[in-house]
Order: C-alpha cells, then structure tokens, then sequence
C-alpha cells in the first residue's frame, strides 16, 4: 500500500509539515510507504505550507498587528510569491496575545508585499487567514504607497480607529502593479459593510465590543465613501463582492488592486498539484485541528477528498464531533481524534501531539486505513 500523506497544519501546535512527518514515522514503523505533502487553505502556515512545496523562503522585517517590527517570511518559486497576514500582522503578533479591535493595523501584511515585489513575481498570493485587523486593508493600501488623509488634509495612520476620519485617498504613489495576477486566498465571502460585514461578523473574535463593532462598521462605510470621492467610482460595488470582508477588509483592498478571491483550500491544492501527486496511491491521509459540521463548508480536508474520490480518504484531527454516519457524506472512510488516544489536551502540547500522531499513524498503517 501507498500512501499519501497531505494534512494541514494542527493550529496552536503544529505545522503541516511536522504533523505529515509524524503520521509518516507511524506509517513507516508499520511498513507503509508514504510520500509527505504538507497542505494550506490560505490561512496561517500559508508560507509554510509553500515553502516545504519546494517554494524558496525569504525573510521580511514588517510590523506587527500593534506596529512593533517582527521578522516574517514570504514563499517565492516559479513566478509566484506566497504572502499571509498570519505571520507578518496577524493574530499571533499581538503583544502578549492582547487585542487591540481599533488599533491593529494591516500595513505589515502590505510591507510583506512590497518586499515581496523585488522579486518581480507574476503572481501574488494573498493569504488572509487569522488577521487581527479591521482596518478594511488600508495599512496594506498605505504600505504601497496610498495615503489617506482627513478633512484638514493630514495624512492618517492606517487602523480602525482612523476609518472614520478619511475624507481623501490618493495612489498617485502607489506601487505598480500592472501585468501581476492578484490571487486572494480566502474561503470568507461576507461582504465589506452591514450585518453580515467584516466588523459584525469578526470584529468581536478580535475583541471589539458592540459600541466598536458599530464604530468599525460606519468607520469602513467612511472609508468606501472617501475612495468612491477619490477616483475609485465603483468602491461601493467592491465593498458588496462576496469575500471584500475577509481578513477585516484586506479582501476589499485587494479587489481594489485587482485581485480575484477564489477557494483557498482549491487553489493551494492546485497550487501544490494535488492531483498529479494522487496518481499511484491507494490511501490519502489528511486533517486540521479541528474536524466538525463546519468541515464541510469548504475546508481543506473535505475539498480533498472530494478531489481525491475514488481513492479512499482517511482524516486525522486533534477533535473531531462528526459521527461516524458523518464521515461517508464528509467524504471521509474513517476519522481519527488525537482525544480518543490520551484524556490530556494536545492542542497547547506539541510533543504530546506528535507522539500521538505517531501512533496513529501506525495503527493506520496496521489496519489499512
């Protein structure tokens, strides 16, 4: 038997890479031969999800979500570059992990791109998982050479708390972009504004209140307004595309700069080439962190499976609450929980993590998937 083994990371414990590494250890110790290929969704682990795909890895000094400088990294290979929110503005780059609704920025994430244009790429990546902004992308617009300025005419920092005030936009500065395909990897398709907008929906995963989630929202309209008063006439258009509020309006931005959203889990396996790596195997092992109802609306492993049908698909996860009349319409032949192999919590334990992965890569490998 050969197989697969093309999981996504396990967040908060391990990367993509390592969990395909144990699961292969396990499979190895029961006498199966298995080829590693570590997958992303366009969330974080992106970069390094594409740099274990044979992608170079160069680092990128940006700021954080609070404006602190941190080292992150970008993924370039074959006229593209590969460039996420997580690990240059993200949720992580918080000081102290503390939410800042108003204050988070995503001029890190534009900083990464500006950085990433030395290479004169073809192709941009933008992936827009586990943002910790809502600042409808104007730190990535700023970091490009946009400014946004209030009634008076001074120049604005680019966060939350300043949407409202943005009376002007200019690009005379930006930087070009012509003859370079905007990928946006994001699997959101809430729209910019509204209850079903960017500051309703996520402002208060990143802590916002009900007071800042209604500032956010009228500071985001303001911000559509000053673009469709400075040359940009189909900004409201924009704001209402499926997908304009993901990653707190960095989606928006990206449309903007004329970008194209698609299906993170679709693209990176495209990305990657899924489907030319499956010929030959008999068992795909996959999984995330976390496998439930939710699974099914786009994630990773079930976009696999599918692509992987008729060629059996085992998931592994640190949780799973599907039952196992689930796992057939999931697209799954069998689900395997890290919690159904130790009563201890994994997801804050790595090592605990990879042990367990371990063996149940052999137990796998033992029964045949």
């Amino acid at each position: 038997m050969r197989v697969l083994v093309a999981p996504d990371k396990f967040k908060g414990s391990l990367s993509a890479a390592e969990v395909a590494d144990r699961l292969a250890e396990g499979l190895a110790s029961a006498g199966i031969d298995s080829y590693r290929m570590p997958l992303a969704d366009g969330g974080d682990g992106s970069v390094d999800a594409a740099i274990a795909a044979g992608f170079a890895p160069h680092p990128v000094t940006v700021a954080g979500a609070a404006g602190t400088p941190r080292y992150g990294r970008i993924a370039v290979g074959d006229g593209t570059a590969v460039v996420e929110v997580a690990n240059t503005c993200g949720l992580d780059t918080l000081p102290n992990g503390r939410p800042l609704p108003l204050d988070a920025s995503s001029l890190g994430m534009g900083q990464a791109i500006a950085q990433a244009l030395r290479y004169r790429p073809h192709r941009l990546v933008l992936a827009l998982g586990g943002s910790a902004s809502t600042d409808g992308g104007m730190g990535l617009l700023a970091a490009l050479g946009f400014t946004f300025a209030d009634a008076t005419g001074r120049q604005l920092r680019a966060c939350g708390r300043n949407l409202s005030r943005v009376r002007t936009v200019d690009a005379s500065r930006a930087a070009q972009l012509t003859g370079i395909e905007i990928v946006v990897a994001s699997d959101v398709t809430n729209p910019l504004l509204g209850p079903n907008g960017a500051a309703a929906v996520y402002g208060p995963q990143k802590g916002a209140t009900e007071a800042e989630v209604r500032f956010l929202d009228a500071g985001l309209n303001s911000l559509v307004q000053a673009f469709a008063r400075s040359g940009y006439p189909d900004a409201m258009a924009v704001a209402a595309a499926a997908g304009a509020g993901s990653a707190g309006g960095i989606g928006f931005a990206a449309l903007l700069l004329g970008g194209k959203i698609v299906s993170g889990a679709e693209f990176f396996l495209d990305l990657f080439e899924f489907d030319r790596h499956l010929r030959g195997y008999d068992l795909v092992v996959t999984g995330e962190g976390s496998i439930d109802e939710q699974t099914a609306n786009g994630k990773l492993p079930t976009v696999l499976a599918r692509r992987a049908h008729p060629v059996p698909v085992v998931a592994v996860a640190g949780r799973s609450t599907l039952s196992r009349d689930q796992w057939g319409p999931a697209g799954f032949t069998g689900i395997y929980a890290l919690g159904d192999y130790t009563d201890r919590p994994t997801v804050a334990d790595p090592e605990l993590t990879r042990r367990v992965l371990t063996r149940i890569g052999q137990q796998i490998g033992v029964s045949g998937g």
